[in-house]
């Protein structure tokens, strides 16, 4: 069922042309990133509570809750025509993206540690992570064609899709490790932020670490179509190139459990800065058809990073606070995402998108490799923290 919710959330036939429909209905760059903020402002508000909520009450509760509210702000992006009627959008999906991070996840961690399968998550976290890339990969090739109808069909059709969804979390199963749960309080909340982000500093490494990889795929996905349009490529290979950037993460995604197990963490983690944020920096010296090959290069380590880094958080969790740790990691991403990706679309409005991609670029390279030299210097620490209430 988790397969099925991913795939729900993933099959996304908006994404090749949503950059094109909000300019056809009035918006511009600016607009954008400010809507895309005000749905990270909404996931940053809710991100903790919702996983706090989901260890308390169980991760199935709220990914009901998830699915429901998905599919709403589907049926209300399919209705509205201006940027108000988009923001009520984003704020649905919002909240829906808040109440599934980090509860899925926890979800299958725990799933796998009730059966003493805990070494296999980074696999099914790479599969889970294909299916998500080969869906939004399939549905690139559909939403194309469903653009040429119409603009606004893909977002009609998604509303049917993310139906999908509620039935699928309905007929999940609660692990028994999660039933055991602290009591509900907002000084739990707090102390759990504390743990995570204070008195485990390798805990906190790769949380920080993967803030900053998470970044840069959020913003990463809203800078291809307006780079493909830099380079005047034609509008029918948008889905093309978008479902080919999406088959490059399944398939990474897929491998990734290999590559944890053969090198070293902190190689890892150099890795995923030097070629993400790297890349995102090479792609604002690029002009032209060598720019696609430097897309492929940071989407194939995003698949890669995504599972592995995950994995090492969820190595350094407890259980019954899992869901809530993962939501700090999702709440440093769309906190960060909100205050830099305004400023992103001002700038590339009123000067020049590759000196854009250049600024974030930067940005989330130092951030990782800050991180990455944390981790250098906390690794052989003894991780210890008192998490009874």
């Amino acid at each position: 069922m988790l397969y099925l919710i991913k795939f729900a959330k993933w099959f996304m036939l908006f994404m090749p042309i949503i950059v094109i429909f909000f300019q056809d209905n009035g918006l511009e760059m600016r607009h954008i990133f400010l809507l895309k903020a005000i749905n990270a402002v909404t996931v940053v508000v809710l991100e903790i509570p919702s996983g706090y909520m989901a260890d308390v009450l169980g991760r199935r509760k709220t990914l009901i809750l998830g699915t429901i509210l998905n599919f709403g702000g589907f049926v209300a992006y399919s209705l509205a025509h201006g940027f108000g009627g988009f923001v009520i959008a984003e704020l649905m999906i919002g909240v829906s993206m808040s109440f599934i991070s980090g509860a899925d996840s926890a979800m299958l961690f725990d799933t796998l540690k009730n059966t003493k399968r805990t070494g296999e998550y980074a696999k099914f976290e790479g599969r889970i992570t294909a299916l998500g890339n080969f869906s939004e990969a399939a549905a690139g090739i559909v939403g194309g064609f469903l653009a040429g109808i119409s603009l606004r069909l893909p977002f009609e059709i998604q509303a049917v899709v993310a139906f999908i969804g509620i039935p699928a979390a309905i007929l999940l199963w609660e692990p028994k490790l999660s039933a055991h749960v602290q009591k509900a309080s907002m000084l739990a909340i707090f102390r759990t932020m504390r743990y995570a982000l204070v008195e485990n500093p390798m805990l906190r490494t790769y949380i920080l670490f993967s803030s900053f990889a998470g970044m840069t795929s959020l913003t990463l996905a809203w800078f291809v179509q307006p780079f493909f349009k830099s380079i005047d490529l034609p509008l029918e290979w948008f889905g093309i190139l978008w479902t080919a950037l999406n088959l490059s993460v399944a398939i990474t995604a897929m491998l990734a459990y290999k590559a944890e197990k053969a090198i070293p963490a902190n190689i890892i983690l150099i890795f995923v800065a030097l070629f993400t944020g790297g890349g995102f920096m090479l792609l604002g010296f690029t002009a032209g058809l060598w720019g696609i090959a430097v897309l492929f290069g940071i989407y194939l380590v995003r698949g890669m990073a995504t599972p592995i880094l995950k994995d090492y958080i969820n190595r350094n969790t407890e259980s019954h606070i899992r869901a809530t740790v993962l939501s700090v990691r999702s709440f440093i991403i769309r906190i960060g995402f909100a205050v830099i990706s305004p400023f992103l679309g001002w700038y590339t409005d009123h000067y020049d998108l590759q000196d854009a991609l250049k600024i974030a670029g930067a940005i989330f390279t130092i951030g990782m490799l800050v991180a990455a030299v944390m981790h250098r210097k906390f690794e052989k620490i003894p991780q210890q923290a008192d998490l009874t209430d």
